[in-house]
């Protein structure tokens, strides 16, 4: 134990010296980063970043000098257990990011820290995609996806990882680099791995030789591998090739980071057929759809895609949006089929909607075989499908566990094999749901026990070993698609056979053998791993309490690369309940306990945009914003609240205030410099707390709203310009300096409409800007629709808010609180302008490319489809959008009391427009303008401006 305490602390005082504040001991963000989508929990000793290759080299080599295990983890959303660690755990995404598309698009190289639908974006252009497809592929990101082998719902075992590489390149523990590319530099090549590592080329080659002088291994191989299988390693690849690049192209898929680590690989890419046709098809029962499975099996040539959805399953989607009504009114015991055909041409299409629909049409489908051509619900079918896990994790008994296992059949064998797996759910009482890529024989299913309870623990590991059994009996994988991980390790030998285990322990040996390198997983001598160190079950709030941390929502995260996700702020708050929830607490639980706390207000609440699109793509659309503005609200003293209501009761003065600030700052950056003065700020906030001034900063504005400004029209809007926007004025470098106030007035006029503003304007806020003071939140909106209620009532007159995050705000108070016969219609600008001013407006394009950003409230609200459309309508050039950036992370005031956060969601932004054309932007919100121009380095400003330079009367 000494000698292992002192190895470990010479690693950590090493990496320190490397990585510096990239390494992390905290136990808060220790019980943080140790999270991922399965059932476990290990905490690791330290959390370390790595941004490079070089870094990876490095941490192998500290590795190999203290005898200390590395695990790499890419977006963890495996279910395995195969991303988790109690020793270094090493994050690996934010800065593999690396994209490169080959001519013709014959091939795609991607980082390890690429998202799969990343990847398919850049592709789409092509009319590709990779092969890979799994249902995580939104979040997944490459590395994980390949040494998963994730397959998914249409890619079977024809389009995997396994069988569309073409290249790889992977760093060995002697800290190698081994790049099987055509472009690989020659002490990276192929030859250079052959002439420096003979011995490992030897026992492979020698593993190959003795699997092929045994016919009957090299038969159990070929069969097990014909259909999808993740159980061990790729020993198929020894058996497959003969060649030493093929061999290790092909051994590191699946091998879930155990053997080194992958940095880069490079996939053939597929056709991503045009047209495509889906039918959801119900029956009475699983033993019916099964049957129609192995018809459907049978034309596999022909059909893309085939995903099974028990009863439990349709009974788990019954809340989404916009659902099938046969979902809606299916009857216990009842499944669907969501069948998928494609083709290059319509005609190719219709052939094969004819061909299956004559091969189902004694299947005794409950609603017929229609197949729809429409995308809008083929989608929305899909969505029901991709969210079953979570969805279904939801509805889990209170305190229960998520298991979901993941097992594979031969066709022939499909149909008993479902029967097996449901009579195993009666045979020890678990209320298990069933789905999963039917086609393929590939099933999933979901169990919830109690874990923390000692009985049923010990059932679930009862039903594990009876699982293996009725899988190995029928001649299965126990593993198909969602790897091994510590989940299925102890049943490797008893699937595969004692003679191919010991080759699985051989590639071990040959790449790892001191066993540091992702330990215990797919390799374990513990027979209990898989029943050891399960999460705990804590109730928190029921906003939160149906999460299983499956990491949907981090992509979307601004401060995902700087302090935590909505899934850390989740399984922290659950650490932070289980604690406080113990009767007692031993002193080092106490202490604990503090820093979680203590830390939380930083991590958790203070770098959370509150920004709500973790909501967005939550398959439950949970709100983890809600975390930190409860937690900032609980902390507002009476006195707080006293001032903020004195704030909003004198919003005249405080904007007034605000101007008089912008005039002191310009003049002070005319004389010292924008630039010195933004540098000083930034100091200045980190050590005193201060505001940060970007460089950027709009100027005051001077614009008289009280001005008569009527025109002869037929036609009003009841402009709600905001406190903000009354305050600013364009920043110097934008192209138009006036006021958006009266940019707006000069648009209308040329559209023949009036603008009037609502009495008393110079004090009217949506309440945003008072969202931690309830009582001031609540008060400012209600004050601003009785005044828009008033200038309107009993007239036709439209209402328009001239920034998008005070449109969100206003009309969701509106919603939430207002009868909708006396709810007012209130447009957002960008609404406003394509469904109104376009239509009465001459628009001459610009040859111009430009930048565009739609905010969160505006994607929220989906209406960030309009800001294309404008922005199409007023330039004939190229819209340029930076996909990452699903939110800025300026969120009102943090993009000046916490700045880092808005550097951090904009990290890339600068140097991804530093190889575009285009040198203005445009959005619809003037604080997240600000951060935009700032970490940019060219100016941004509201959309109107753009057609205000565009548009003539229309004549």
């Amino acid at each position: 134990m000494k000698n292992e305490l002192k190895d470990f602390d010479g690693f950590i005082f090493q990496a320190n010296k490397i990585f510096g504040d990239r390494v992390y001991t905290d136990y808060l963000r220790l019980f943080a980063y140790g999270t991922d989508a399965s059932c476990y929990r290990y905490i690791p000793k330290v959390v370390i970043i790595a941004h490079n290759e070089s870094e990876i080299q490095k941490l192998f080599s500290l590795s190999q000098r203290f005898n200390t295990p590395l695990t790499f983890r890419a977006a963890g959303t495996s279910l395995s257990g195969q991303a988790c660690s109690d020793n270094v755990l090493v994050i690996t995404n934010t800065m593999w990011k690396n994209i490169q598309i080959t001519k013709d698009a014959k091939t795609i190289f991607c980082d390890c820290g690429v998202i799969g639908s990343d990847a398919n974006i850049a592709l789409a252009r092509f009319g590709k995609k990779i092969g890979p497809d799994p249902a995580t592929i939104n979040n997944a990101l490459i590395g994980g996806i390949f040494s998963n082998n994730s397959s998914g719902m249409c890619c079977g075992v024809k389009q995997n990882s396994y069988q569309t590489i073409r290249s790889i390149r992977v760093i060995l523990n002697d800290g190698s680099i081994v790049d099987t590319s055509n472009n690989a530099k020659e002490d990276e090549s192929i030859d250079h791995f052959i002439n420096r590592h003979k011995d490992k080329v030897q026992s492979l080659l020698e593993l190959r030789k003795e699997i092929l002088e045994d016919k009957s291994l090299s038969a159990l191989i070929r069969r097990k591998f014909a259909i999808k299988n993740t159980t061990g390693y790729s020993i198929n690849a020894l058996l497959d090739f003969d060649n030493i690049k093929d061999i290790l192209n092909h051994i590191f898929i699946g091998a879930e980071g155990t053997l080194a680590f992958v940095s880069k690989v490079e996939y053939e890419c597929v056709e991503d057929y045009k047209y495509k046709a889906c039918a959801l098809l119900f029956y009475e029962n699983i033993h019916c759809a099964s049957k129609a499975v192995e018809i459907l099996a049978h034309n596999e040539d022909i059909v893309s895609a085939a995903e099974i959805m028990d009863y439990g399953c349709l009974q788990s989607v019954k809340n989404l949006d916009n659902i099938d009504e046969r979902i809606l009114n299916s009857k216990e015991g009842q499944c669907a089929l969501l069948v998928q055909l494609e083709d290059s041409t319509q005609e190719g299409l219709e052939s094969r909607i004819k061909t299956i629909t004559k091969a189902l049409q004694n299947s005794n489908s409950l609603f017929g075989e229609e197949f729809s051509l429409d995308k809008k619900q083929q989608d929305s079918w899909w969505k029901i499908r991709k969210g079953i896990l979570p969805l279904a994790a939801a509805m889990r008994p209170n305190k229960s566990m998520v298991i979901t296992e993941d097992i594979c059949f031969e066709i022939s064998q499909f149909t008993k094999g479902i029967e097996s797996i449901t009579n195993l759910f009666k045979q020890f009482n678990f209320n298990g749901i069933i789905f999963g890529h039917a086609l393929s024989g590939n099933v999933h299913f979901i169990i919830t026990p109690i874990l923390d309870d000692e009985k049923e623990s010990a059932r679930f590991g009862a039903f594990m070993e009876a699982m293996v059994d009725c899988v190995v009996g029928l001649g299965g994988s126990t593993k198909a698609e969602h790897g091994t991980g510590r989940m299925v390790a102890p049943f490797i030998e008893k699937e595969w056979g004692q003679k191919a285990y010991r080759i699985n322990e051989r590639i071990k040996e040959i790449f790892d053998s001191n066993h540091l390198i992702n330990p215990d997983v797919i390799i374990s001598k513990n027979p209990k791993i898989h029943l050891e160190n399960f999460k705990s079950s804590s109730l928190v709030d029921d906003y939160i309490n149906g999460c299983m941390e499956c990491g949907f929502c981090e992509k979307v995260c601004p401060s995902k690369d700087l302090s935590l996700t909505p899934r850390h702020r989740i399984t922290i708050q659950r650490e932070i309940t289980r604690l406080k929830n113990k009767q007692y607490r031993s002193q080092t639980e106490e202490d604990i306990l503090d820093e979680l706390q203590k830390g939380y207000q930083y991590l958790g609440v203070q770098t959370c945009a509150t920004c709500s699109m973790c909501a967005t793509v939550c398959p439950l659309e949970i709100d983890t914003a809600k975390i930190a503005l409860n937690a900032m609200r609980d902390n507002v003293s009476n006195t707080q609240q006293y001032i903020a209501k004195q704030v909003g009761n004198n919003l005249g003065l405080v904007v007034k205030m605000a101007k008089l600030s912008l005039q002191i700052t310009d003049k002070a950056s005319s004389i010292i410099g924008k630039e010195t003065i933004s540098n000083f700020s930034k100091k200045a906030n980190r050590i005193l707390g201060t505001p940060f001034i970007p460089s950027n900063m709009p100027n005051k504005n001077n614009y008289d709203l009280k001005a008569n400004h009527a025109i002869n029209s037929n036609k009003q809007v009841l402009y709600f310009t905001t406190c903000i926007n009354r305050a600013f004025a364009p920043q110097s470098k934008t192209n138009n300096t006036i006021s958006l106030q009266e940019t707006f007035e000069n648009v209308c006029k040329k559209a023949g409409i009036e603008v009037i503003y609502p009495k008393r304007i110079e004090n009217l806020c949506c309440g945003k800007a008072f969202k931690h003071y309830s009582k001031a939140n609540v008060s400012k909106a209600e004050e601003t629709y009785n005044e828009l209620l008033i200038a309107v009532l009993n007239k036709d007159i439209d209402i328009v808010c001239d920034h998008s995050a005070c449109s969100y705000e206003l009309i969701n108070y509106i919603k939430a609180t207002k009868d909708s016969k006396s709810a007012l219609k209130i447009y957002d600008m960008p609404q406003y302008i394509s469904e109104v001013l376009l239509n009465r407006l001459n628009i001459t394009p610009l040859n111009e490319d430009i930048a565009l950003y739609a905010t969160c409230s505006t994607k929220k609200n989906k209406q960030d489809g309009l800001l294309i459309k404008i922005a199409k309508t007023c330039t004939n050039g190229e819209i340029i959008i930076h996909e990452p950036t699903q939110c800025c992370g300026f969120a009102g005031d943090k993009g000046f009391n916490t700045p880092e956060l808005n550097q951090s969601a904009l990290r890339g932004l600068k140097e991804f427009y530093s190889n575009k054309s285009c040198k203005r932007g445009y959005s619809s919100s003037s604080t997240c303008e600000i951060g935009l121009s700032h970490h940019s380095g060219f100016a941004w400003q509201n959309l109107l401006y753009l057609v205000d330079e565009t548009s003539n009367t229309n004549p």
